[in-house]
């Protein structure tokens, strides 16, 4: 249920069962946590992009036909696979992008917002509605909570209302909002641009903004500083100055 694609340095995972709306099963988030972790492993990946199959759904998250309730003891471990994968977009040290194509629902918008970059159809629905068939948004808790305030999460959880793209970007969730003609120019531009990167800044950038983002303020700026001084001693750094020094583009070496 999902296709892994590699091409100019840039991974796409699609989770392909468009007649369902893409479900998040649990082998279908067994496939994404297994092949993040070949992107991640991959020296030749420099980014991952996130969609769902066709035009109608992004993911309209979990698959509620395949006995989500029946076995909770013997599906508990199958559903810790989001859990992995979320460790490995986190910590992984590659960017994420979500193209969210359509609607992304439960653990679908989970998915979409635990991305580095969220680009979504003006014309999606996107929302947390378990607590309407009695169940909560677990999983995805730290997901949302890491891009939107705790109070506006809650909000969406307990009501289980469904917003538009336009209010997700007021409330942090997503980053870009664009018409569907532009979906795919501009979640080709955006990749290409962070694959142009050097991968050893991006890497130690990420793994510093993700470890002061619920840190005091005494114990991130001592992370940032040290983390400074790592990026500065990297070849890409030295590369970096002298290129800019030199007017010419940088010829990273990713370390």
């Amino acid at each position: 249920m999902v296709e892994y694609e590699i091409e100019s340095g840039i991974a796409t995972l699609t989770i392909n069962d468009p007649e369902r709306r893409n479900p998040m099963s649990t082998d279908t988030m067994e496939a994404l946590a297994r092949h993040m972790d070949g992107a991640v492993s991959d020296p030749d990946v420099r980014v991952i992009v996130f969609t769902g199959a066709g035009d109608k759904a992004f993911s309209a998250g979990g698959d509620l036909s395949g006995g989500f309730v029946d076995d909770p003891v013997g599906l508990h471990h199958r559903r810790g696979m989001l859990a992995r994968l979320f460790r490995a977009m986190w910590r992984g040290g590659k960017p994420t992008i979500a193209r969210v194509n359509g609607h992304a629902l439960a653990g679908g918008f989970g998915l979409a917002v635990a991305c580095d970059i969220t680009i979504c159809v003006d014309d999606a629905k996107l929302g947390v509605p378990e607590i309407d068939v009695g169940l909560w948004p677990m999983m995805i808790t730290t997901a949302l909570t890491r891009c939107m305030s705790e109070k506006a999460a809650l909000e969406l959880m307990m009501t289980g209302r469904l917003i538009t793209p336009h209010e997700a970007h007021q409330l942090g969730a997503v980053s870009r909002v664009i018409g569907r003609s532009e979906l795919d120019r501009v979640t080709s531009e955006t990749a290409s641009t962070l694959a142009e990167k050097s991968q050893a800044a991006v890497r130690l950038g990420r793994d510093a903004f993700f470890s002061v983002a619920r840190a005091d303020v005494d114990t991130a700026l001592d992370r940032l500083q040290g983390g400074l001084t790592a990026i500065a001693a990297t070849d890409d750094a030295a590369e970096g100055v002298r290129a800019f020094l030199e007017k010419r583009k940088p010829e990273w070496s990713d370390s």
